[in-house]
């Protein structure tokens, strides 16, 4: 008698707990497993960097936050996903410069303004590399510009899709150096990567996660990466100026946001979650080991997350209008 009376209370007590999240689902966020969107193949910059915070995110949220790799056009497709997802914080997206900003301008029918979503924060600055296959004539940065101009539209360059990261940053290697290279996407630039190691093409333009980890094995060059200092995980790789094209300065960044009207409550529990990961010195150290860039405390906010995407989206319309490219 006292056992079943004990399992009575038990299910009214676990039906009124329910019933309470969902009277308020701010308050018990989060109930279930989150979906963080990565919009890109796997093995890409954008899926390392998740991957690296979201165990820690998980154990801060006490719920699974579990990687989507949704790719296609640039990261645009399922960045589009996440736009008109619920915003009550179980789906969120890991977007970079491509996505979050310079896609806006350049996909004339995109599905989303950048600027509706709601940040949680940044995740990472990400510096931006010239490598090259092992094989490739040029060893250096001129010697690169050289062998492109005496070979037109020869030189192929991969990248994560029209728009990508990977994509703007050999734009504007092309319009700062005169050259024109043989752009060629892909779902990714995990994927990409894998043909530059095969000898498939010739070179990306792509972020350190993606690439310090092959260059310090060995399996490509690195000709320059396109900042004024040089990155501490490969201390010989030379700076833009130091190769001799000092404008060549594009640091690329890796944010989380969430859908446009997701409550502030949902949203800061999420920083939250994301702070302590990227506080944790053990997280800090496996960004810092692949190029990657932590943020700092004053950067670590949603509203400071919030002023820069802004600032970005409207800095790379101008760019991209300027260079007169778009993609239908």
């Amino acid at each position: 008698m006292l056992k079943r009376l004990m399992t009575g209370v038990l299910s009214v007590l676990a039906i009124a707990s329910s019933a309470a999240a969902q009277d308020n689902p701010t308050k018990h966020y989060p109930a279930k497993p989150i979906m963080l969107v990565v919009p890109f193949a796997p093995g890409g910059p954008n899926d390392v960097l998740a991957r690296i915070v979201a165990d820690h995110m998980s154990r801060t949220l006490a719920q699974p936050v579990l990687i989507e790799n949704a790719a296609g056009a640039g990261g645009t497709m399922g960045s589009a996903r996440v736009a008109s997802a619920e915003p009550d914080g179980y789906t969120l997206l890991s977007g970079n410069l491509g996505s979050l900003a310079a896609g806006y301008a350049l996909y004339k029918n995109i599905k989303y303004d950048p600027r509706d979503f709601a940040s949680v924060g940044m995740l990472a600055g990400t510096p931006n590399f010239l490598v090259v296959r092992k094989e490739f004539p040029a060893r250096t940065l001129a010697e690169f510009i050289n062998y492109a101009k005496a070979n037109p539209e020869k030189v192929t360059v991969g990248n994560a899709g029209l728009g990508s990261n990977a994509h703007l940053v050999c734009l504007y290697l092309e319009h700062l150096a005169g050259l024109k290279l043989s752009h060629v996407p892909y779902r990714g630039t995990g994927p990409a990567m894998k043909d530059l190691l095969g000898g498939q093409i010739d070179a990306m333009c792509d972020s350190a996660p993606n690439v310090v980890p092959q260059v310090l094995a060995g399996t490509v060059r690195a000709l320059v990466v396109a900042q004024p200092s040089r990155v501490a995980a490969t201390p010989d790789v030379p700076t833009a100026k130091e190769a001799g094209l000092p404008d060549f300065n594009v640091v690329g960044w890796n944010a989380i946001v969430a859908p446009p009207r997701t409550p502030k409550e949902i949203v800061a529990k999420a920083n939250a979650a994301l702070t302590a990961a990227l506080n944790d010195p053990a997280v800090r150290t496996k960004i810092e080991d692949i190029g990657a860039i932590p943020p700092q405390a004053d950067e670590a906010s949603p509203a400071w997350m919030d002023k820069f995407m802004r600032a970005e989206v409207d800095e790379w319309g101008k760019v991209v209008r300027a260079a007169g490219v778009s993609v239908e």
